[in-house]
């Protein structure tokens, strides 16, 4: 991954997020006034919980004065952000601007 950028794999959902997000306070620890990109192409499935993080990480990030960019979002997630109002909150960024991209 590019310097400032995270990868996340695995499922987001109502058991896995309060560990993870225990532990990701580490991702927002930066000295560079780059974005702060997140590339959930690993999680193969998320649900309300794994949108929460999300936003809880914006949170994070905006008291430090951090942009962030959410790459490769499962389409369920997109599906549950579009719904809610959160698209735009989030920065769900258009699969193809990441070199990442999945096909």
């Amino acid at each position: 991954m590019p310097d400032g950028s995270w990868q996340v794999s695995g499922e987001l959902s109502f058991a896995s997020v309060p560990g993870l997000l225990k532990r990701s306070d580490i991702i927002f620890e930066r000295d560079d006034d780059k974005p702060l990109c997140i590339d959930l192409a690993g999680v193969p499935r998320a649900d309300s919980a794994g949108l929460a993080l999300l936003v809880c990480w914006v949170r994070q990030a905006r008291r430090r004065n951090i942009r962030v960019v959410f790459h490769n979002a499962p389409d369920q997630m997109l599906k549950i952000a579009g719904l809610s109002g959160l698209s735009t909150v989030l920065s769900l960024a258009d699969p193809g601007l990441w070199s990442g991209d999945r096909e």
